[in-house]
């Protein structure tokens, strides 16, 4: 099992999918701890993602169609809430 805290700011620190059978379990600011599949995980990553993306104008590859700069294509922190694992 992975164990996660979340920040002061609401958010976990997660760079990639997890595995969908796995379980991950989240302490919340709170006190409450939940445990979560990554599969749930996994959603609230490509939501998180493409928001992100949205907000850059990039395409859903994550490339920007317009003039050349600079723009970090990925997200490492993911918005989390107690409850986000109940409806499995």
């Amino acid at each position: 099992m992975i164990t996660l805290q979340q920040d002061s700011e609401g958010f976990i620190r997660m760079k990639r999918h997890f595995p969908a059978s796995v379980s991950v379990s989240i302490a919340f600011n709170d006190g409450t701890q939940e445990v979560v599949s990554g599969a749930r995980l996994n959603e609230a990553y490509d939501r998180a993602l493409a928001e992100y993306r949205a907000e850059n104008q990039l395409d859903a590859k994550g490339f920007s169609r317009g003039p050349v700069k600079r723009v970090n294509q990925g997200i490492e922190f993911v918005p989390v809430t107690p409850g986000m694992g109940g409806a499995e």
